[in-house]
């Protein structure tokens, strides 16, 4: 069978339709497609099987949790055209309406578990932002880092619960936030979906081993993440590495200090790092570093790296 009867034979089940058009919408879990659909899960699971086979949808495990999405844009828009040209003519199906309905109610369901976990951690994050200087400062000054730049694609390592993304989406062609935690990835796309940022995706991953392709970002960012790593110029040679020849790196973190109680209670593996500690990482990495901007007025002071490839490299590649 060639690929193209493979297609039409995977678009004969009108369920499998509807889930294409839910997953348009949305990534969603195996569980939340059975919800949305109303049909038992091992039914979907042989519906979604049909669909990953021939290419049209794509998965990801994170942590206990199995995502669907759609497949490659090259298959999947020519197909949504060809549908959409079709309901235009003869009407869409009857069941889209109900599918959307239960869909808004995941929606709201994920809002408000989002909700309720930043109220239950709010008190414990006012006090660690409390040791800064404050977030707009912050804000600011990436901004002025990246001026009127096009971050292009931009990755965001230790993406959280999406601070960055939210802030650079509108700079950038598309966004991947990258996260080691499933709760953080849930909240953060409970908060993307609510606040209508559609050219970003956040993906569960390890900042030591990202599952990116080499050359295929444009920026990256560290964002107050690099405290955490054990071995912080291995995450920056990752970093480096999955940048273009063109690339930038923006690092963002806490200048040396002796607040030990940020090792004892929020496991962060180094107390801040010296300017030139960070331009080192750098410099082996093959970037060009430079000190943009510190922000002091907090307990931490703030620094602000940013590197760009070395000439070396560029003749390299």
């Amino acid at each position: 069978m060639n690929n193209d009867a493979i297609l039409f034979q995977a678009l004969s089940d009108p369920v499998r339709i509807r889930i294409l058009y839910l997953l348009r919408e949305m990534e969603l879990s195996v569980g939340e497609l059975a919800q949305t659909l109303a049909q038992g899960q091992p039914k979907i699971s042989k519906q979604l099987k049909v669909l990953i086979d021939c290419g049209l949808l794509g998965k990801r495990k994170e942590g206990n949790w199995v995502f669907l999405r759609l497949g490659a844009s090259s298959l999947v828009d020519p197909l949504f055209t060809l549908l959409d040209r079709w309901a235009e003519v003869h009407g869409s199906d009857p069941w889209f309406a109900a599918d959307a309905t239960r869909l808004a109610a995941i929606h709201a369901d994920r809002a408000t578990e989002a909700a309720a976990y930043f109220a239950a951690h709010a008190a414990e994050w006012n006090r660690l932002r409390a040791l800064h200087v404050s977030v707009e400062d912050v804000d600011a000054a990436i901004l002025r880092a990246i001026g009127d730049h096009n971050l292009g694609v931009l990755v965001d390592i230790g993406s959280g619960t999406g601070t960055m993304v939210h802030l650079l989406a509108d700079r950038a062609d598309h966004v991947i936030g990258i996260d080691r935690s499933p709760e953080m990835l849930r909240f953060g796309r409970a908060k993307l979906l609510q606040d209508g940022v559609t050219n970003a995706e956040l993906r569960q991953g390890d900042m030591n081993a990202l599952d990116l392709p080499s050359g295929s970002a444009d920026t990256v960012i560290l964002h107050q993440v690099l405290h955490y790593a054990h071995r912080p110029a291995a995450v920056v040679a990752e970093a480096a590495r999955i940048l273009k020849p063109s690339g930038k790196l923006i690092i963002v973190d806490v200048a040396p200090h002796d607040r030990e109680e940020l090792r004892r209670e929020h496991a962060h593996a180094r107390l801040g790092f010296a300017d030139q500690e960070v331009l080192d990482f750098m410099k082996a990495a093959h970037l060009h570093g430079r000190v943009v901007e510190r922000l002091t007025g907090g307990a931490l002071t703030v620094t602000l790296w940013s590197a760009e490839c070395r000439p070396a490299r560029l003749r390299a590649v």
